[in-house]
């Protein structure tokens, strides 16, 4: 069952093949809405290609997917509009240059932009304002972030965060879409294991608040559900394993343009 705070996953021999081989295949699992999925495997085995193709933003070759009741590869845009990104490096990445605010007042506006009603548009510009405010503040703490705890606040650049700042106002970026599936690729790179843990934290108080969160990682915590990207013992190993590195890096890419 579906859930209007959550959305279900589901997948069964869910592949995407492109030119140079597999970017990931044989994909199959079910999660209900407001899971922690965990996506593990090591770096260039379609980890990110399988999160994009969860999310509506890659479109899958071989078997099939659903995510908040819409088939994939079929429902594309329908998933886009109720997932949103965090941090998917050449997909969604934050701009170095732009401070805290920039970013948090840019995401409003275009949220405001293609979200809003004709009707929201007519509202007096200090009402709009005001649920401007509120909608990230709302954010801010949901992914636990403190703009008073930043160098120089909202003014702070983003090439001065520290890499869980970085991940944090990823997350309450995407969060301002109200999303039924939040997708965050990579949580783990580059983090000490203390914010590591941190970093945890936060996805489970969003999968337990209702929204269901679709992560990649290097290594799953044994509480998420857990979906691999390795091939498993025995079996052919699939064209992606070892050579697939180029295949997913055009698909990321093409992704980012879309």
């Amino acid at each position: 069952m579906d859930s209007p705070h959550g959305a279900a996953l589901s997948a069964e021999d869910f592949g995407l093949k492109g030119p140079r081989g597999w970017a990931f295949r044989g994909v199959g699992f079910t999660a209900d809405p407001g899971s922690l999925v965990a996506v593990e495997g090591p770096s260039g085995s379609g980890r990110t290609c399988l999160l994009l193709a969860l999310t509506g933003r890659m479109r899958s070759t071989h078997g099939h997917a659903e995510a908040g009741g819409e088939r994939l590869p079929g429902r594309l845009a329908a998933v886009r509009g109720f997932s949103a990104l965090g941090p998917v490096p050449g997909v969604s990445e934050l701009d170095p240059s732009f401070t805290v605010a920039e970013h948090l007042r840019e995401r409003a506006l275009l949220r405001r932009r293609f979200d809003g009603s004709p009707r929201s548009l007519l509202r007096p510009r200090a009402e709009r304002a005001a649920t401007a405010r509120d909608t990230i503040d709302a954010a801010l703490q949901s992914a636990g972030l403190d703009l008073a705890d930043l160098p120089k606040a909202e003014r702070t650049s983003v090439r001065d965060l520290e890499r869980l700042e970085a991940l944090r106002l990823s997350v309450a970026l995407a969060l301002m879409g109200r999303p039924r599936l939040l997708a965050v690729d990579d949580l783990d790179l580059k983090l000490s294991t203390a914010d590591r843990a941190l970093a945890w934290e936060l996805l489970r108080a969003l999968a337990a608040g209702g929204t269901t969160v679709l992560t990649v990682c290097s290594e799953a915590p044994e509480d998420a559900l857990t979906v691999s990207t390795r091939p498993a013992c025995g079996t052919d190993t699939p064209a992606g394993d070892t050579t697939n590195g180029k295949e997913t890096d055009d698909a990321i890419a093409e992704a980012g343009r879309a």
